[in-house]
């Protein structure tokens, strides 16, 4: 993982799907837990997507909290 990495999970919008539009970092936890099961999408997107989950499952979201606040 990439600090940037982080950085784009509040400011990249999800590109397709049932949540398009909304932040990689505001999508719920059931949606990300679904691509964990089913597979994440190649790429950036799906690397992401990846490390959102994982920051959800642990409990970790507080984390971005000071990224947003930029």
């Amino acid at each position: 993982m990439d600090a940037r990495d982080l950085e784009r999970l509040v400011t990249l919008a999800m590109p397709f799907g049932k949540y398009k539009g909304r932040l990689i970092a505001d999508l719920p936890g059931h949606y990300l837990n679904w691509f964990a099961r089913e597979g994440f999408p190649p790429g950036e997107i799906g690397r992401l997507l990846a490390l959102m989950q994982e920051l959800d499952h642990n409990g970790l979201r507080v984390l971005l909290d000071p990224l947003r606040a930029r």
